[in-house]
């Protein structure tokens, strides 16, 4: 089903009649709203249905995978490039005939102009005849300048669109190959590249349509304008055109440049963008390892190698701009030099024509042609880099998952497989096994047994070597590592299934989610996700495990997901939710809770790949298994739970599907089968915030003061009005050397006498100048752009590269007042007309420009949130949802680029329309007042009219588009001005040796994230005395986690936390983070070897990063990896496991050696085994130190010297557990209750222990 658009505006396009087509009518009351309010996300205009995202992409994917095929058969690499070819070849080439149909106009203007200064030049007065046809000659430029206008922007309007189809066609191709990416494709690229693909890559495709036409009809217009000059001076023009080829030689040669200097600046930016991703996203660890000044430098490096090939080509560009300004001035300095030395004498109205030929030739030989090539250069290489991406390996369908028609079974039959095939050693190895409907199989191990592994098997992700899985049924999966897409929590539970609210109901009870959405403001309306309402883990991971039983699937996938929280909460979910709702369904448990192995059909226990005891609970031998280790004494002390014998949840089974989230206006509904109930729901989420009104003058301050000092920017200022002066004085020595040619011409007629050779010395003055201020202008120029642009994207660069176009213009205008002082009576209200229509303009269009790049940010947001999540959405094949989706963000945005680009083409073709009339205006006037004027005056100021029609519209929408780009600065220095936290350092900083003890003392602490957000901490005031070590409990949600975020000020607490007598607040918060060491919940690895993500900033010997590796239990599993401790990680540590990233950031903490240490939940993906092996280390290392341990396994923290208890953000009870077991009210002693009765009673007797050899 494809998307719905509910409240979608109407596009008036689709019904406009031709008129309004060409004139763009049709958008005027966009206009009139745009004028009178702001623009919001409904007032735009539906994507019309030819430049729908879905329709778009599927047809050039068809092209592409007809060029795959063959290029099979044929055993050749299939070349991207013809598929674009074949599927818009025949539109591209009607919008070029019509290119080259305006360029036809614009060489013909110069032959009319030449016809109405030789009336002039031998005018009559009685002479009717001549009159008459100077009038026809005026009346054919008047058409030429008004058809060159209209097919112009209808010429770039569509050229633009086609760009635009590309680049969305090429989108689709990207996010549905990124969908379907094999495990081992994705250790070939990163986030960080496919990111780039879509927001730098594909922007080429927009750009080199615009001018790859120019690569054929520039050559043909030089040797049209060649001729046409021949026929008028002779084989002088050969001099002037040879200047041409000469420099188009070396434009061409600069623009082949461009190709090596894209790829180089792609491969930097593709390790920026991955750098900073990881740094965002683990944005907390580096915050609370003082890392920042590191990454920032890190990133500051790969920064300024990317923005060395920037600059490198932003000379290069400036050079060609330079030589584009320059260029028709010395052309036709070098004709009329030869022509002279060859001793002909030519008339006024040869020396205007050949100007204006060489002014048309100006913009398409020496700009356009020259840009093209650049573009085209770099468009080879985003091909080139999009055709890799393309080619990359999908992920294999070996496990076809069949209709449940027939008995639903998981089944492996010696299966064996490996992730990396470098690897000599297999992942899995030789695993046999079979369940059923009503069998909960229970898979075990230590840290890197294979147990996701095998999950990934079953899902398909893992190909097998050899062996066969047989899979049949509908799979439903719950991650390890929960994932939620930005959405409402209920949107993200449904998953596009219909909403029912009894069977929604019972889900939330078995999952344990009723009382946390009543937490909740906005219950299970609130947003979550990216920029939504942050959630804990366990929070994170009864959603996930809801959206799983939501379904109604056949098979469940339950990947660990009970370590995440309490022990209560995980009693409930695994009585409640796997054992009541799952009751009829495969069910496969990755576990280390190894106290519901009882109630298990089947435990498989997993050590290096291999299955070394397969059966039920009552068949294993208490002695001589290998696995005893790791049950410890659980086996023993566990309590079996009863299996209710209750109704489970029912219903029809079917294939989930996505719920819209995050755009305005969309609504998806389920593409599954027809025998499948579901709905379409519309959910709207508002775009990001926008600015109002005119881009305020800060933005341009910001901006430019970013690149280079006040001073040089009035330096930069006067180099231009230099560059610019020289330009006019060139315009001064033509005319009165026009004048003087035609006084010799009427009486020497060339007879060689009285030849008036240009003087060389004069006009080299002028042309110097303009040629050494033109280059000087645009290096510097570039220089500073880039200087301040560093985040700013490249096209904002061009647009506002282009704006000094202006004192172009004032010189053109002010010659020709002064020249003929009448034209003034025209431009002053022509002035006013302008400036009027920008205003009128710029209302509309800097809305226009906030939406499409507010429209923009949910296309990556969506790409990022799909990346993370791909697995869980092949699971629940759910790729076309999320592909329908992604079209939808796509239309939206488009729909703002589409307006972008249409209100622009109004405002160019209203701009060129009353410059046409200016230009009709000047020509007839000329010709009506022919008596009062010479023919140097005519000529000077009807060349400059054609210029003034190219340039002053220029100036005008280049002066508006500037304010448009520069909202992209806006928008950066939005981010630039966020509150900031507080010093890293301060003046007064404590002593070195601090903390000598380490005493934690909170006084009326209490603690929000963020300003208006609610209270997570209350009015805490323990007193944590130095060497303690103690243990942090309390439900999912009561605050444990929160406490560490006070602890170490990443949001401000109130009251005093004060360590070794001073506060916290009073000191930098460097000072204070790098005394602390956190082992977090959720570990953060980076793109890089083993060593680097140990030791990032290589502050340790390699001796000890193996002791504390082997600490943590690590030290095997390292010297197993192919390079040991120079092993590349993929990116964020994915080839490792859960536990083994954990151990990671444990041993990171280990080499910090700080008097302070917390452990934040860092062993929930840890087996028990592992986890007291690391416990019973850290008292052993950190004896001197204070710990503190947060976790949801009571189990770890009944051995400590203090528990403290907190619920509901409030500090209930501190004490010695000993003492808080004994007091039946206290809310400890509740909570080790609800173990059962075997588990507790094993507590109480390791607490009193404990207890009595303390005492």
């Amino acid at each position: 089903m494809l998307p719905v658009y509910p409240e979608a505006k109407h596009n008036p396009l689709g019904d406009a009649n031709m008129c309004s087509r060409l004139l763009f009518w049709w958008l005027t009351p966009l206009l009139r709203v745009g004028y009178k309010r702001r623009l919001e996300e409904d007032d735009m205009y539906s994507v019309l249905p030819e430049d729908r995202s879905a329709r778009l992409g599927e047809e050039l994917r068809g092209y592409w995978d007809q060029e795959v095929s063959r290029a099979e058969k044929d055993a050749r690499e299939p070349s991207l490039t013809k598929a674009i070819i074949k599927c818009y070849w025949k539109p591209y080439l009607v919008w070029g005939i019509l290119m080259f149909l305006e360029e036809g106009t614009r060489i013909v203007q110069p032959v009319l102009l030449g016809k109405i200064i030789s009336y002039l030049e031998y005018y009559d007065p009685s002479d009717s005849a001549a009159f008459r046809e100077a009038l026809a000659y005026a009346a054919g430029l008047s058409v030429c300048v008004l058809t060159w206008a209209f097919l112009h922007h209808l010429y770039f309007y569509h050229i633009q669109r086609v760009g635009m189809r590309l680049r969305v066609a090429m989108c689709h191709m990207i996010y549905r190959k990124a969908l379907r990416l094999s495990n081992s494709a994705t250790r070939e690229t990163s986030t960080g590249q496919i990111v780039n693909l879509l927001s730098n890559d594909v922007n080429r495709f927009d750009q080199v349509t615009m001018f790859l036409h120019f690569l054929w009809v520039g050559p043909l217009q030089t040797v049209v304008v060649t001729a046409l000059l021949w026929m008028e001076v002779g084989i002088s023009c050969l001099a002037g055109m040879a200047v041409l080829i000469l420099l188009l030689l070396l434009q061409s040669c600069i623009g082949k440049s461009f190709s090596s200097l894209r790829s180089e600046t792609a491969a930097y930016t593709d390790d920026r963008i991955r750098s900073v991703s990881e740094v965002i996203t683990g944005i907390r660890t580096v915050k609370m390892y003082t890392w920042e000044k590191s990454f920032a430098d890190l990133i500051a490096r790969l920064r300024r190698k990317e923005i060395s090939k920037i600059l490198t080509s932003s000379y290069l560009r400036g050079l060609n701009l330079a030589l584009f300004f320059a260029l028709s001035k010395i052309m036709i300095f070098v004709t009329f030099f030869a022509n002279a030395l060859l001793g002909n004498v030519i008339t006024a109205s040869q020396v205007f024509v050949v100007v204006t030929l060489f002014e048309a030739l100006r913009l398409t030989g020496t700009l356009h042609l020259p840009m093209a090539v650049e573009k085209v250069s770099e468009a080879v290489v985003s091909i080139r880099r999009v055709k890799n991406f393309l080619l990359l390996e999908e992920t294999s369908q070996h496990n076809p998952q069949l209709p449940s028609d027939g008995e639903t079974i998981v089944q492996l039959q010696d299966f064996t497989a490996v992730w990396d095939k470098a690897s000599k050693t297999p992942t899995l190895q030789g695993l046999s096994f079979t369940v059923r409907p009503r069998e909960l199989l229970a898979v075990v191990g230590p840290v890197g047994a294979g147990k996701s592994s095998l999950l990934s098997a079953v899902l398909g992700e893992l190909p097998p070597s050899q062996g066969q899985v047989t899979v049949r049924g509908r799979i439903a999966y719950v991650p390890q590592q929960p994932w939620l897409f930005p959405g409402t929590v209920r949107s993200n539970i449904l998953f596009g299934k219909k909403y029912e609210k009894d069977r929604y109901e019972k889900v939330l009870k078995a999952c344990a989610l009723e009382e946390q959405l009543e937490l909740l403001e906005a219950g299970d309306q609130t947003v979550v996700g990216d920029g939504g309402t942050p959630l804990n883990r366990g929070q994170k991971v009864r959603i996930s495990l809801a959206r799983a039983v939501y379904q109604d699937a056949d098979i469940y996938l339950l990947d660990d997901p009970l370590s995440a929280v309490d022990e209560g909460v995980s009693r409930h979910l695994f009585e409640q939710c796997i054992c009541q709702a799952l009751h009829e369904k495969i069910t496969i448990l990755v576990t280390h809770q190894l106290q519901y192995l009882k109630d298990a059909s089947q435990i498989l226990i997993l050590k290096d790949g291999k299955i070394m005891k397969k059966g039920t609970y009552v068949e294993f031998p208490k002695p001589g298994v290998d696995f005893e280790d790791i049950l410890l004494k659980t086996n023993e002390e566990a309590e079996p739970s009863r299996v209710p014998d209750s109704r489970t949840l029912r219903g029809r089974p079917s294939e989930p599907s996505v719920q819209p989230q995050e755009s305005p206006r969309p609504s998806l509904g389920d593409a599954a089968p027809e025998d499948q109930d579901t709905e379409n729901t519309q959910v709207t989420l508002s775009l990001e915030s926008r600015s109002e009104g005119k881009v305020d003058f800060k933005a341009y301050k910001d901006y430019f003061t970013a690149g280079a000092h006040w001073f040089i920017i009035i330096f930069l200022i006067l180099v231009n009005i230099a560059a610019q002066v020289s330009y006019v004085l060139q315009d001064w020595w033509l005319s009165s050397w026009a004048n003087e040619q035609s006084t010799l011409y009427a009486t020497a007629h060339g007879k060689g006498k009285e030849i008036l050779i240009p003087d060389p010395g004069w006009y080299f003055i002028p042309y110097s100048g303009t040629v050494l201020f033109g280059i000087s202008r645009s290096l510097l120029m570039f220089y500073f752009l880039v200087n301040s642009s560093q985040t700013l994207h490249k096209r904002m660069l061009e647009s506002v590269l282009r704006a000094p176009t202006f004192l172009l213009v004032m010189g053109v205008v002010g010659i020709m007042v002064v020249v003929i002082p009448w034209t003034a009576i025209l431009l002053i209200p022509l002035g006013i007309i302008f400036f009027v229509l920008r205003r009128y303009f710029l209302e509309t269009s800097r809305d226009v420009k906030r939406l499409e790049c507010a429209t923009q940010s949910p296309v990556f947001s969506h790409l990022a949130s799909s990346l993370q999540g791909h697995w869980t959405i092949r699971a629940f094949k759910a790729q076309q949802r999320f592909q329908e989706l992604f079209d939808t963000h796509q239309d939206l945005h488009s729909e703002a680029w589409f307006l972008f680009l249409t209100t622009s083409r109004w405002f160019a073709l209203c701009l060129d329309a009353i410059c046409a009339i200016f230009v009709i205006v000047v020509a007839f006037g000329s010709l009506f007042l022919a008596e009062t004027l010479n023919v140097g005056q005519v000529g000077l100021v009807l060349s400059l009219a054609l210029t003034f029609m190219v340039m002053v519209p220029r100036c005008v929408r280049q002066s508006a588009e500037a304010e448009n780009m520069m909202i992209s600065v806006e928008r950066v220095t939005e981010y630039i001005d966020l509150e900031k936290e507080a010093p890293w350092e301060y003046k007064h900083r404590p002593p070195p040796s601090w903390p000598q003890r380490g005493d934690i003392d909170f006084s009326n602490v209490s603690f929000r994230y963020s300003s208006d957000g609610p209270l997570v901490l209350k009015d805490l005031i323990p007193l944590i005395d130095s060497r303690k070590k103690v243990g942090i409990v309390g439900r999912t949600g009561a605050g444990k986690s929160s406490l560490v975020s006070a602890l170490f000020r990443l949001s401000e607490p109130n009251g005093i936390i004060g360590i070794d007598g001073i506060g916290t607040a009073t000191i930098g918060l460097h000072d204070l983070r790098k005394k602390m060491t956190v082992v977090p919940q959720e570990p953060v690895l980076f793109t890089g070897t083993m060593k680097k993500n140990l030791d990032p900033f290589n502050e340790h010997t390699d001796e000890e990063l193996w002791n504390a590796l082997e600490e943590v239990q690590l030290k095997e599993a390292v010297e197993g990896l192919p390079g040991r401790l120079n092993t590349e990680l993929a990116e964020s540590g994915s080839n490792l496991s859960a536990g083994q990233r954990q151990l990671v950031s444990f041993a990171r903490a280990i080499l910090r050696k700080n008097q302070i240490l917390i452990i934040d939940k860092a062993t929930s993906n840890v087996d028990p085994r592992t986890d007291e092996l690391i416990k019973k280390k850290v008292r052993e290392k950190f004896v001197q130190s204070i710990v503190l341990t947060i976790t949801n396994r009571l189990r770890t923290v009944i051995d400590s010297e203090s528990v403290m208890v907190l619920d509901s953000g409030r500090q209930v009870e501190f004490s010695r557990p000993y003492k808080l077991l004994q007091n039946r009210n206290s809310l400890f002693y509740k909570m080790v209750q609800h173990l059962g009765e075997a588990e507790a009673a094993a507590l109480t007797e390791t607490a009193t222990q404990v207890h009595m050899e303390r005492k």
